[in-house]
């Protein structure tokens, strides 16, 4: 974890030592005041000596005015260094994110990660701030000034000695006992931010089916656990602060005590007494410093955890030595696969899947809910690794390629349809970034959404809410088509991306497909018999198994699950009524 976190400091490792630095310079300045004190009262006010005191009066002045510049660098370096950290930190996150799979991204809720990026982060911004400022300021001032109270009367400062034993063993049991707290703190952020983020999605379906007090409860449920957690938590903490004055008076009533029988003993100048008095308050400060940086630490350390878990996360997909950077053409195969999405499942969500596809065929996959239809084609792109067999593309085992050309070449467009925010034409470009208006018009005439678009007042440059909420479902799932389209992709993957259309449109774009991208493999998933039944082969799955495979004619012959659902579609309204 340490290992982890120090490679993000990078270019700010300048700024992280110099902020010590000048802490330590500051440290020095402080130190030596009280000692001119000392002096200033038993050698000039004492003795009545004027010059001596507006002498050594503006010494001080100018040592504490350096004191003051060393502090002020001191703060800005360390500001420097913990923003910079944090910077570099959440970019590493960011990065290793992009680069995760499937399986990788199933093990982090989106909610885990916005916490992770934000409110961990900021912790660790915050701990770090103090480790390279208070960690250091802290324990060279508590070194300082106990050395200086031995240099004065060393009776005196064994009464330290015992305050700083006590202050220790009272830090211990409060670090011992917050640390499981917070870190369930943590845990329950995520939980906040899920309940957050998911009603903030679904707030049109939450205002349909009037489900706001429900909402507001489980928010509330949230939000109170999150409360309860932090008051325990704190409940630990805050005995530092009353610990520490109480420690704090009894050692001045205690010296002031043991002191003046000392000064009436003539073992002690009033001048030295004074610098006691200073020197615990600078030893005791310096206590409550490195009481406060453990406390932020033991809170910081859950956060370093949960980054770092995410820093160190390794994509279960990587590329060979050698990748293959060509895919030859859009034929794909699947030879015996098996696949499953946790390793230590014992069920196969796909079993001994063997078939063929030529490469400009259009292929359809049909089968009920569950039947792993979006697992299938997830393997072709490789957005998942099969357990067992493998999967080819262009007569190539699609491990075997670099898998950012092969994803270059298989467009998907997934159930879920996505858009960002933006212009209709920056959505478009996600699919080819230089892309012109000649061929952004061309792929969206292909995908039926040319005719909506125009409808438009900004046409093409018609902003994009995030999510594509001020577009319909359909327009939606077009744009997407449009999208994937623009990559010139040797496989186009269709995941029921066509449900939300009419199927005089559906109709249509099928008719754009064959006409004008016929050596381009189409696999169309879809529930709909009718967007599927003019494909060269059609594919039955069931529960994760190859039911039959056919065309449309050969299906409704030997299929009684195929012939089920095209006669539920096609005839079960007539049926009913008779």
């Amino acid at each position: 974890m340490i290992k982890t976190l120090s490679a993000c400091i990078k270019e700010f490792k300048r700024d992280s030592l110099l902020a010590p630095f000048f802490v330590v310079l500051e440290v020095i300045m402080e130190v030596i005041i009280p000692f001119l004190m000392t002096k200033i009262i038993d050698n000039g006010v004492n003795n009545g000596n004027i010059k001596y005191v507006c002498c050594l009066g503006i010494f001080m002045a100018f040592i504490a005015f350096l004191s003051l510049c060393f502090g002020a660098l001191a703060g800005k370096y360390a500001a420097s260094a913990s923003t910079g950290f944090c910077r570099n930190v959440r970019k590493a996150m960011f990065d290793n994110i992009q680069n995760f799979s499937f399986s990788n991204i199933d093990k982090f809720s989106t909610a885990g990660l916005v916490t992770r990026l934000t409110i961990d982060v900021t912790n660790l911004q915050n701990a770090y701030q103090m480790i390279i400022r208070m960690c250091t300021r802290a324990p060279i001032m508590l070194i300082a000034a106990m050395f200086m109270a031995f240099s004065i009367n060393m009776e005196l400062s064994l009464v330290y000695v015992a305050a700083i034993i006590f202050l220790s063993l009272v830090l211990g049991f409060v670090i011992s006992r917050a640390f499981p707290a917070f870190k369930q703190v943590f845990k329950k952020y995520d939980d906040l931010n899920a309940s957050v983020q998911e009603n903030i999605t679904a707030i049109r379906v939450v205002k349909a089916y009037v489900r706001e007090n429900y909402e507001i409860d489980k928010f509330n449920s949230a939000n109170t656990g999150l409360y309860n957690l932090f008051i325990r938590a704190e409940n630990l903490v805050i005995l530092n602060m009353p610990v520490m004055m109480f420690t704090m008076y009894f050692c001045i009533l205690l010296i002031s005590w043991l002191g003046a029988g000392k000064i009436f003993n003539a073992e002690l100048t009033t001048g030295e007494l004074m610098s006691m008095f200073t020197y615990i308050m600078n030893i005791l400060m310096s206590l409550m410093m490195i009481s406060m940086v453990f406390v932020m630490i033991t809170m910081a350390k859950s956060s370093a955890e949960r980054v770092a878990e995410v820093i160190n996360e390794k994509s279960d997909l990587k590329n060979t030595l050698s990748p293959i950077m060509n895919i030859k053409d859009g034929s794909v195969e699947f030879k015996n696969v098996s696949f499953k999405y946790k390793e230590k499942s014992e069920n196969f969500v796909l079993k001994d899947i063997s078939f063929k596809i030529n490469s400009g065929e259009t292929i359809g996959i049909i089968g009920a809910t569950g039947s792993a239809k979006s697992s299938l084609v997830n393997l072709i792109p490789r957005l998942y690794d099969v357990n067992e067999g493998e999967v080819t593309v262009g007569g190539i085992n699609v491990k075997d390629y670099d898998l950012q050309a092969l994803r270059n070449s298989v467009s998907m467009v997934l159930q879920k349809n996505i858009l960002f925010s933006g212009s209709i034409k920056d959505n478009l470009r996600w699919g080819d970034k230089n892309a012109d208006e000649e061929q952004m018009l061309k792929v969206c005439r292909l995908a039926q959404a040319d005719s909506f678009i125009q409808s438009f007042s900004d046409k093409y440059d018609t902003f994009i809410e995030q999510g594509g909420s001020n577009v319909s479902g359909g327009q939606k799932q077009r744009l997407c088509i449009a999208r994937a389209l623009l990559k010139k992709p040797k496989i186009l993957i269709l995941d029921d991306s066509t449900s939300a259309v009419d199927t005089k449109t559906d109709s249509l774009i099928r008719k754009a497909f064959k006409e004008e991208i016929p050596d381009t493999t189409k696999i169309i998933i879809s529930q709909r018999i009718s967007s599927v039944q003019d494909a060269d082969k059609i594919i039955v799955l069931n529960d994760g198994k190859i039911e039959a495979m056919g065309t449309h004619d050969e299906l409704l012959k030997i299929n009684e699950i195929y012939r089920e659902i095209y006669l539920s579609q096609t005839k079960g309204g007539d049926d009913n009524e008779k």
